[in-house]
């Protein structure tokens, strides 16, 4: 599509510094290798030398000798993130044999590459949990100055191109939090106008989805996202966003006219945020599967540097992608 060859030629136009905790595992190697091959990131690869130089022999791959591999046993740079994760979770109780032990998990390794200025952003997820993925982000990385919610935004390819920005959308929360409030969906609204024009380089105009348009419902769950929205415009007085509407007011022009007169957003929006996550996680599958658009992501988003999660059922052409997304999200 042409937004991914888009994403993968400003990635290669300017490489930054990936760190791959996962360094060993078989699909990422592969990924890895086309990304280098590709120079779309100078990647940094934890884990054994000698096993990523033998599977990348058994499968032929010609491009990892261009990698950095970082052996957590041996590298010398370990001393420095030891104690720079004392430094940062001494007042949590941690002692400087738990920080030992900690900064050779590849995962915490790879947040603490990025917190010393090492590497740019990390990707991980193909044979660990989000759990497990983001304990160590959020203790070592932590969030963006005035957001405290990490959220996860899909790119949606449909093939509707009357609606959204030429038939693409970004949803968000899809995959992080459950029941934000009114301040948390705030904050979800602002980081997925970040990633929109990151990523998919278009002005985000967001509706702040409910199951009312404009106090046609009166119910505290429609309270929260009028308050939310409120809250959005405050924290970025720029934004295009208007709330509460349902879907079809946000996506059908003459809908958005008839319930939300005079709105620059109803009608025409190209980002939607749901309300909980429930909502957005079953309405981004529903659209997924019906209509045969291609969901890219989740793109994690309100970190103060990139940290992407990957399904542990991700392929290598997944991996890829989102190599080049983190990048791009280093780029801002």
């Amino acid at each position: 599509m042409k937004l991914l060859d888009q994403i993968m030629a400003r990635a290669k136009a300017n490489p930054q510094r990936i760190v791959l905790p996962e360094g060993t595992e078989i699909r990422t190697i592969k990924a890895a290798d086309v990304i280098l091959k590709e120079k779309a990131a100078k990647l940094i690869l934890i884990g054994n030398e000698k096993e990523i130089e033998k599977l990348a022999t058994e499968n032929n791959l010609t491009n990892l000798h261009e990698a950095t591999i970082v052996n957590p046993d041996s590298d010398p740079k370990m001393e420095t993130y030891t104690n720079l994760l004392y430094e940062l979770r001494k007042s949590k109780g941690m002692t400087v044999e738990q920080a030992q032990s900690l900064a050779k998990n590849p995962l915490y390794l790879g947040c603490l590459m990025i917190k010393n200025g090492d590497a740019d952003g990390e990707l991980a997820g193909a044979q660990n949990t989000t759990g497990n993925v983001l304990r160590p982000a959020f203790q070592i990385v932590k969030t963006k100055p005035g957001i405290s919610v990490v959220s996860g935004a899909f790119l949606m390819f449909t093939p509707t191109p009357q609606y959204g920005h030429d038939g693409l959308l970004v949803f968000a929360d899809c995959a992080v939090n459950p029941n934000p409030s009114a301040k948390e969906l705030a904050e979800i609204a602002v980081s997925t106008a970040e990633t929109t024009r990151a990523i998919a380089g278009y002005e985000p105009k967001i509706a702040m989805l409910s199951f009312s348009s404009k106090g046609s419902a009166k119910h505290e769950l429609v309270d929260k996202v009028v308050e939310a929205t409120k809250l959005a415009k405050e924290m970025n007085p720029d934004l295009d966003i208007d709330g509460e509407l349902q879907a079809d007011a946000s996506l059908v022009p003459a809908v958005g006219q008839s319930k939300a007169p005079g709105s620059t957003v109803a009608g025409h929006a190209n980002v939607l945020v749901f309300p909980d996550l429930q909502a957005g996680n079953i309405g981004y599958k529903l659209v997924e599967r019906f209509s045969g658009t291609q969901a890219v992501g989740p793109i994690l988003q309100g970190m103060a540097a990139p940290i992407n999660d990957l399904s542990r059922g991700c392929s290598v052409d997944d991996i890829v992608r989102m190599i080049t997304i983190t990048s791009n999200q280093a780029m801002k």
